[in-house]
């Protein structure tokens, strides 16, 4: 009978990750509602902090200008491609870009789902990792700590992107960029001169605010894409144990009948024979 013990293993296993599944859905489905309700608060103050880079038309004018990437994921796996989405995006502008501008390129991840990918292809252009994201729902000052982590990362760049998981539904999402600016690409935007009584500290100000308030938008977001996610994911998964345990089952019960079968022959064969 081994066959008939693998087969009952390999069911009992599979039952046990069904269990699991269906105990992950459950929770995800319980963060999704909290995040969905968190993200419709966090959205107007994505939405008029990119509001002003749109208006004052801030754009780097330098042939080669040093840029920054920022990866907003999490630490968490079991999402689908909710996080490995972002990567292959980088990853495809990077190589697009020329040598020189791959060397003025550089890389802050906001938790290891990203860092190993950006680990195995562009190690030289990761220069700093934050990890300990996505076990809680985001805060502002989880956003504020990531924003003085890029403002003192010590790389002077020019622009940068903001890369982040856009909630549309439930199924839905799509991996969008928000754009960064320093300090002096903003001051010399050609709009910039329409306010007149802003100065240097006032802009730096509001520039440090504004990207706390883009990173906590930008988790907001891609937190409400996790959860939708993992939740799809984890139905799908339940789905497919399902399928396979009914597979199983019925392999199970057509090897104990070969089983039974072959034994009556043997026993009718061998009374036959006396």
């Amino acid at each position: 009978m081994p066959n008939l013990k693998l087969i009952s293993m390999r069911l009992k296993s599979v039952t046990n990750i069904q269990k699991i599944t269906m105990s992950m859905k459950m929770v995800s489905a319980a963060k999704y509602a909290r995040a969905e309700r968190d993200l419709k608060a966090a959205r107007p103050l994505g939405i008029a902090a990119q509001h002003f880079y749109s208006q004052a038309e801030v754009a780097s004018e330098k042939e080669a200008p040093k840029e920054l990437y920022v990866t907003i994921t999490s630490d968490r796996g079991l999402a689908g491609g909710v996080h490995s989405n972002i990567c292959k995006a980088i990853r495809n502008e990077m190589h697009e870009k020329s040598a020189e501008q791959q060397a003025n390129t550089r890389i802050i991840c906001v938790g290891d789902k990203s860092r190993a990918f950006m680990a195995r292809y562009f190690p030289a252009q990761t220069i700093l990792v934050g990890s300990e994201i996505g076990r809680l729902p985001p805060q502002m000052g989880d956003a504020a700590a990531v924003a003085n982590a890029i403002m003192t990362c010590g790389y002077e760049f020019d622009q940068g992107k903001i890369m982040y998981n856009y909630y549309k539904s439930v199924v839905s999402y799509d991996t969008k960029a928000i754009p960064l600016f320093s300090l002096e690409t903003v001051m010399a935007a050609d709009k910039m001169s329409a306010y007149d009584s802003i100065d240097a500290d006032v802009l730096q100000s509001y520039i440090e605010y504004s990207l706390a308030s883009l990173v906590y938008y930008a988790m907001k977001e891609g937190a409400t894409s996790e959860q939708s996610s993992r939740m799809t994911a984890m139905d799908n998964s339940t789905k497919n144990a399902g399928e396979m345990m009914d597979k199983l089952r019925i392999t199970f019960n057509r090897t104990r009948q070969a089983v039974i079968t072959g034994e009556l022959i043997e026993i009718i064969s061998g009374a036959a024979a006396l």
